[in-house]
């Protein structure tokens, strides 16, 4: 029998059922380390059985360390589950000698720990974490073409979903399928129960990463690498590496140099991903300049058309309250679970051994 790459028993030991599961994996494998490098943001919200949320912060190598990779789980909530078993993987398996003493890794566990465990990619105000990274003392981007759809995005009742579906086809051909994504999925904030809300303040999440960058300070450092972890577009399985840095910036010139040419760029329309607003690498890159290098690292699952249906679905549940003990609230979230995440073998697999890759590459190009 051939064996596989990795034993059923590395995946069930990295990968998580549910946000607590995940949570409490993660601080276990912290805990193989230096304890004293573990700290937790406590989160207002609780999760959907009352159970407490944390974003966890590990700090993993020399405290004074000049350069430093920072890995970011679960900015979109329910993505956290590939994420942070990258983590985990990395703390218990990957790292097995000492990091040189010009080298830290940063894990940011769960920055969005409430759409981690209520199984939304949003957090508790309907807001996209990677939409939230605005200047909210300037005029907000002003996504008309959303305006346009935004009843359509969300009808009044999932009855009118298809006659709203057959509308949204005929603009779909009118504006062309990226122009099409771009308003639906670019960043709105005007709609606080629609789609891909930026919000009108920063969130609890923006400010805990604030204060991550401060305490740690960040800003000192000789260079920081950022690999920010997402799933749900691309192919099922592929890691794609998305590079939000200004073309031909030195940020997209660190990001090729180092990563080598799978890194796709939105704003020249080479990645799965449209260009956005408000995304978390802009705040990155506003604080540390051509310090950073931030790079997202996708994970392809399912059709983005599907991606799609199943959120509007969500958005129309929570415009109401919530049982989460109702057969129809679990169909939705077992649907939303299912894209975000696979966990099928094969997925977790492609998963981990691409996560290993991209962390290599960047150390070592830290290194350098």
């Amino acid at each position: 029998m051939i064996p596989t790459l990795l034993s059923p028993d590395r995946l069930k030991a990295c990968f998580a059922a549910d946000y607590t599961e995940a949570h409490i994996k993660f601080r276990h494998a912290c805990d193989r380390h230096d304890h004293s490098a573990y700290r937790e943001f406590v989160y207002r919200e609780k999760g959907p059985t009352n159970e407490k949320l944390f974003s966890s912060v590990y700090w993993l190598g020399n405290p004074n360390a000049k350069r430093v990779l920072v890995l970011q789980s679960a900015t979109h909530g329910v993505e956290g589950f590939a994420g942070s078993a990258i983590q985990i993987d990395c703390l218990d398996d990957f790292l097995e000698s000492k990091l040189d003493d010009d080298l830290a890794i940063l894990f940011i566990h769960a920055l969005n720990p409430y759409g981690f465990a209520w199984l939304r990619r949003v957090n508790e105000n309907g807001i996209d974490l990677n939409r939230n990274f605005v200047d909210f003392n300037a005029p907000l981007p002003d996504n008309t073409a959303y305006a346009e759809l935004a009843e359509l995005l969300l009808p009044g009742s999932e009855k009118n979903i298809n006659e709203a579906d057959r509308k949204l086809q005929l603009a779909r051909q009118q504006l062309g399928q990226v122009a099409f994504e771009q308003a639906v999925s670019g960043g709105q904030y005007a709609f606080a129960d629609g789609l891909f809300y930026g919000g009108q303040a920063a969130s609890q999440s923006q400010l805990y990463l604030q204060q991550i960058i401060t305490d740690f300070e960040l800003l000192k450092r000789e260079y920081v690498a950022v690999v920010d972890i997402h799933t749900g577009l691309g192919p099922f399985g592929y890691g794609e590496l998305i590079c939000d840095h200004p073309p031909e910036s030195k940020g997209v010139q660190w990001a090729k140099q180092v990563y080598g040419q799978s890194v796709t760029e939105p704003a020249l329309g080479s990645s799965s991903s449209v260009p956005k607003d408000g995304l978390v690498d802009y705040y990155w890159q506003n604080c540390l300049a051509d310090k950073l290098c931030f790079i997202t690292l996708e994970f392809g699952t399912y059709p983005v058309e599907q991606m799609f249906d199943i959120l509007r679905l969500d958005h129309m549940l929570h415009r109401h309250t919530v049982n989460w003990r109702d057969s129809h609230v679990q169909k939705i979230k077992r649907q939303l679970r299912q894209h975000f995440y696979p966990a099928t073998a094969d997925w977790q697999e492609m998963v981990l051994l691409r996560g290993r890759q991209i962390i290599r590459q960047a150390l070592q190009g830290l290194s350098a």
